[in-house]
């Protein structure tokens, strides 16, 4: 199989394989091996490359999280040129807040939350990376407003000047992989759905959608039907209704005892000139990364998980506004 070596049976056992060495196993240092030197991994709330970084971040993470727990619920992925794939993955995220960190002091809560991840994978190691995690689900967990939150973030980073700058197209950085994903039905029927719930067609809902569908969004908010998918996508949508909609890579995969799925990395880019989700409009130029993952069967869309990042979201906003 393409990307790793024969220690690993397939891209699924590879990624869900590695992540528990480096998290619940505690071998940090492999970072060096499973990580390339000039790896990219972009978030909402930041761009980072190199794999020094990243260790740097992890053994951050687990001072404040040390009994955090990462369950693997899918990997969707491709093979793609150079012997290599793209993979999609889903984790359920159990941690107790047991150290400080960018959370503040050790509050003793208990946090359940969702990571979604796009990485491509070449010669056994990651070189390229797309993160979404629920922040606004950890910070409410902890008993914060999200708002408040980031608003002391951007205060602790050393103000509006000199603060981490969230992902948007001019701090994104180029990587080695340019691809847009593979041609299965799935992946296409899922980038048809989103993309006209982003042209304003929300009937798509009550055609496309299994009526008991469940639903899990940003703050860990768990939802069932049409209705509940309607308030998420037009919510989000009415936030930003002059922003350009964009498919970045989109999946389906279809294996034997599973319903067939897809992944979908998307974007928003534009103003922040409509009620909505956020808010009063602000005017703010605001970039959105989204990933969603979705399950098919009989009568529609009948599982969707969709993250984004509010904190980085707001972080902009407030950065353009000055209310940091």
């Amino acid at each position: 199989m393409p990307g790793f070596d024969n220690r690993w049976n397939d891209p699924a056992d590879y990624i869900l394989g590695i992540t528990f060495d480096i998290w619940e196993g505690r071998e940090v240092a492999r970072l060096t091996d499973y990580y390339a030197d000039d790896l990219i991994v972009r978030s909402p709330a930041s761009v980072v490359k190199g794999n020094r970084g990243v260790i740097a971040a992890t053994q951050a993470t687990l001072a404040e999280f040390p009994d955090r727990e990462l369950l693997g619920e899918d990997v969707i992925w491709c093979a793609t040129p150079g012997d290599a794939f793209l993979s999609s993955h889903r984790l359920y995220c159990t941690a107790t807040h047991d150290g400080a960190g960018v959370y503040g002091a050790p509050t003793g809560k208990r946090l359940e939350y969702r990571i979604l991840a796009d990485c491509w994978c070449q010669a056994n190691q990651v070189r390229d990376e797309w993160l979404v995690r629920d922040q606004g689900a950890i910070v409410r967990q902890l008993g914060l407003n999200v708002v408040d939150w980031t608003r002391d973030l951007i205060a602790r980073e050393g103000g509006a000047e000199a603060c981490v700058k969230p992902l948007t197209p001019e701090t994104d950085l180029p990587g080695p992989y340019d691809g847009h994903g593979n041609d299965d039905e799935w992946g296409h029927t899922l980038a048809d759905l989103v993309s006209r719930m982003m042209a304003a067609e929300l009937s798509v809902i009550g055609k496309h959608y299994d009526r008991a569908a469940e639903l899990f969004y940003p703050g860990h908010v768990m939802g069932n039907g049409r209705r509940d998918a309607d308030r998420f996508w037009n919510g989000l949508r009415a936030a930003f209704p002059s922003a350009r909609f964009s498919v970045d890579h989109m999946m389906g995969q279809q294996d034997p005892l599973t319903a067939p799925r897809a992944a979908l990395r998307w974007s928003l880019t534009g103003r922040h000139d409509g009620w909505g989700m956020f808010g009063k409009p602000t005017g703010a130029q605001v970039h959105v990364m989204g990933i969603t993952h979705a399950e098919f069967g009989p009568d529609g869309l009948r599982r969707e998980w969709t993250l984004i990042d509010e904190t980085a979201i707001w972080k902009q906003i407030l950065l353009v506004t000055g209310a940091a």
